[in-house]
């Protein structure tokens, strides 16, 4: 008699595949065993059991990497553990490389590899055919060998995991379909079966393709789309031993695996099929689709133009499954917004098999410990913009998603799907200006000016694309004259309400109640002291506070704002499509306001870090005295029926002052000259306003203190910090700076680059990273020792300063 659910559960997951198996068994090891799980046909019958099983550390950035890599470590030791079989074994990767481009991408893998004491090799093809005999050497330019990746067998792995939670006390209940899921006033959350209703206070959704429509129940957006996804497996070779390595051609878009005996040959294509879910079979378990043997056919050739016994090789099986994938490439994980106690743990791309040790692990720690316990913003749910769970847009966006994970990760690459959806009033001038756009969070954004005649195509390089030589015109007028930016897609919240400033000063490092027109940089911590938000606060009126955030977290701000709000009296408004943002920069922008407005802009009327409401031209704006490029300048918030009116006056004064166009590359070039930070990249909550070099943004005394200052006095008082931001400035002209490239400290790996650029400025390549030293970071340990940067494994001398390279006592900002 099979058993039933009780009626009340601590936590419940629904999804019986590796998602909901890896959350279930950390949740049991950290001591939570009052779990049911919930599947609606039998575990891993989803997508889970047609997964390739493919187990590889490392990825293409150190956060990424630093959650891949568990899937080593746990699944080496989950048979014995459980004594349930998985299949493990470490028969190594092999990655071979078609290109120039793609031997130097997979270099700057390698030195993430070393950052992580990740064992990898770079080889050439005589002896990547010396560990894979099968292959043509012909047919590659080199390769990178990681002895300790492997494959392990999908299904018996999250039978082990199922096993491992079992044996902690967790139940499992099979067959048990979910017809809907609502949150009750009290907080806890109903499930609803065919027979009964189970109530938990922790709600975990699991359900690979189908968490989408079952998040929708309860309001939330969790943005998902399946496409097709392609492999076949051949009859037995001769070529094919045991111990082959699995093989990754990301250039020829495939892998290859050693199934008993035969190949098992996957597809990344260059364009995915995406897949409508009213065009799955209906409560089908084990689903299987049609063969596509036309869209099959590139990979299929690339792979055998690598292994030429392919081409006489008999099919077996080929086989076409469901995956889901996410806009960005990145998977979805933690708690939704608005919903407390509701979490997701899907969307992993056809990489649930290799992340979800990882994920699995951090998501149970932040159930557990209310919090994440390292960086997982991200992969954080709240990132998602409501518009991109709009299916006409995921259908469109998934074709190039699917095939992202085997192109080339160009820095600063451009998505080309899901295009032109949100545009700022002065879409058209920039335009006819010459912009060539890009993409964030959908906003269309100038990245950099072609001149009149030439192409805004872009063509990317891991060293200098062809927009190097105009960004570095758009650098010199900032420096020398003034550029004009749109940076309409800043994130604005409106917090207003009697207790708005009481609610503000607990959440904000900084002090935020200053006079109305003082503008406040400072940060919102979690208790641990990290930074979860990296805004600017105006303050408007008594009650009434605007915050600004970057187009990219704003809506994960958003989330952390609402989060703390509390039960004053206080509220929240999303005014970022009411505002569009000029952001007019360098040491003749006073000259050229003051050529449109009556307003004084001089330094004791209008000081740095204030706002005021002033008439340009016909309109009303708010003047901000800020910069994001190290020069005088404003940021004019004009309300978005204005904005043209407000731009060509600006334009046309500008002309007689080298008045030029700019956009977010050049942006990036000047910010890293000038060392300012960007979160996601330089801030993160795993790194606190100390150790980023941030600490006079910090009120210590202020009343009632806030979030995160215990974690950050003990951090204070507890001696040199044994972790920092430091700047580097390369001595070699030539390398180029992006971000990944390891720190090397009298030759050992002490951090690695957060974020760089090229500093036209300074004829050098700049960057930024945290150095890492047990007995402190200190000015005496960065001018007493040689310091390096590795790029694609090359080392290069470089200069290492708390202090910005350009202007680094900020005269010209105050100027």
């Amino acid at each position: 008699m099979c058993a039933v659910p009780s009626d009340q559960y601590e936590i419940v997951v629904i999804g019986g595949g590796i998602a909901g198996a890896s959350v279930a068994y950390h949740l049991c090891k950290l001591g939570k065993t009052d779990i049911a799980i919930l599947e609606r046909h039998q575990l891993t019958s989803g997508t889970t059991w047609h997964a390739a099983g493919l187990i590889m550390q490392l990825r293409s950035t150190h956060a990424m990497t630093e959650l891949a890599k568990y899937n080593v470590e746990l699944y080496a030791s989950l048979e014995a553990e459980t004594g349930q079989a998985t299949g493990f074994k470490q028969n190594g990767t092999l990655g071979v490389c078609r290109t120039p481009d793609r031997l130097f991408e997979t270099r700057k893998s390698a030195s993430i590899a070393n950052s992580f004491g990740i064992e990898a090799h770079m080889l050439s093809p005589s002896e990547a055919r010396d560990i894979y005999p099968a292959i043509d050497p012909a047919v590659i330019e080199g390769a990178i060998y990681i002895p300790k990746d492997g494959q392990t067998n999908p299904v018996d792995t999250c039978m082990s995991l199922i096993t491992g939670a079992r044996q902690q006390g967790a139940q499992v209940f099979e067959n048990t379909e979910v017809h809907g899921v609502e949150r009750l006033p009290g907080g806890d959350y109903r499930i609803k079966t065919a027979d009964r209703e189970i109530r938990c206070q922790t709600l975990v959704l699991a359900c690979g393709l189908w968490t989408r429509d079952l998040a929708a129940q309860l309001g939330a957006r969790v943005p998902l789309y399946a496409a097709e996804h392609f492999y076949v497996v051949t009859e037995p070779m001769q070529a094919i031993t045991p111990n082959l390595p699995v093989l990754r051609d990301t250039d020829g878009h495939v892998y290859v695996k050693e199934d008993a005996g035969k190949w098992l040959v996957g597809a990344f294509e260059p364009w995915g099929k995406p897949l409508r879910m009213d065009q799955l079979p209906t409560n089908t378990p084990f689903i299987e689709l049609p063969e596509d043997w036309d869209h099959f056919e590139l990979p299929m050739s690339k792979a055998m133009e690598l292994l030429p016994d392919l081409q006489n090789a008999g099919i077996a099986k080929f086989f076409n499954g469901p995956e889901s994938f996410t806009p960005d490439l990145l998977f979805l994980l933690g708690e939704v917004p608005d919903l407390p106690g509701c979490f997701i743990s899907a969307g992993y791309n056809s990489e649930g098999i290799e992340y979800n040790a990882g994920a699995g692990r951090a998501l149970a720690e932040w159930i557990v410990e209310g919090r994440p316990t390292m960086d997982l913003s991200h992969v954080d749910i709240a990132r998602f913009h409501p518009f991109q769970n709009n299916r006409r847009y995921l259908h469109d966006r998934t074709a190039e998603i699917l095939g992202l994970h085997y192109k080339p990760h160009w820095p600063h690459y451009q998505m080309e799907t899901g295009r032109g959806v949100r545009k700022s009033p002065l879409h058209d001038r920039w335009a006819a200006l010459g912009a060539s756009f890009g993409e964030g969070m959908g906003w269309e954004r100038p990245m950099w000016f072609a001149p009149e005649g030439e192409a805004t195509d872009n063509i990317y390089s891991h060293t200098r694309p062809n927009w190097f030589e105009h960004t570095s015109m758009e650098c010199k007028a900032a420096r020398e004259a003034a550029i004009l930016l749109d940076q309409s897609s800043f994130g604005k919240h409106l917090v207003q309400g009697r207790d708005a400033c009481a609610v503000l000063q607990n959440m904000c490092a900084g002090n935020i109640d200053v006079p109305v027109g003082k503008l406040v940089y400072t940060h919102m911590l979690n208790p641990a002291g990290g930074i979860e938000t990296d805004i600017t606060v105006n303050r408007l009126a008594h009650d009434k506070f605007l915050i600004i955030s970057s187009a990219t977290v704003h809506l994960r701000d958003k989330a952390w704002i609402e989060r703390h709000l509390g039960d004053g009296h206080v509220t929240l408004t999303d005014v970022t499509s009411g505002y569009a943002v000029l952001s007019l920069q360098g040491p003749k922008s006073r000259d050229i306001l003051s050529m449109v407005s009556d307003a004084d802009f001089s330094n004791t009327a209008f000081p740095f870090a204030t706002s005021q409401e002033i008439d340009l031209g016909y309109a009303r704006v708010i003047a901000n005295r800020l910069t994001y490029v190290g020069e005088l300048g404003w940021e004019l918030h004009i309300p978005s029926e204005f904005a043209q009116h407000v731009f060509d006056l600006l334009w046309q004064a500008g002309a007689d002052h080298g008045l030029k166009p700019a956009g977010y590359h050049a942006l990036e070039h000047l910010r890293s000259e000038r060392a300012y930070r960007e979160y996601e990249l330089d801030l993160t909550p795993e790194d606190t306003p100390l150790e980023a070099g941030l600490g006079f943004t910090i009120d210590w005394d202020k009343p009632g203190g806030f979030i995160g200052r215990d974690a950050l006095l003990q951090q204070k008082e507890s001696g040199p910090l044994t972790k920092r931001l430091v700047m580097f400035k390369m001595n070699d002209p030539e390398p180029v700076l992006f971000h990944e490239e390891p720190i090397r400290m009298n030759g050992d790996i002490v951090g690695y680059i957060s974020s760089g650029a090229y500093g036209f400025t300074l004829g050098a390549s700049v960057g930024m990273g945290y150095v890492n030293h047990p007995d402190g970071v200190t000015a005496d340990l960065l001018s007493s020792n040689d310091w390096e940067i590795e790029i694609a494994c090359e080392r290069y001398l470089a200069q290492a300063s708390f202090r910005a390279f350009y202007d680094p006592s900020g005269s010209r900002v105050k100027g």
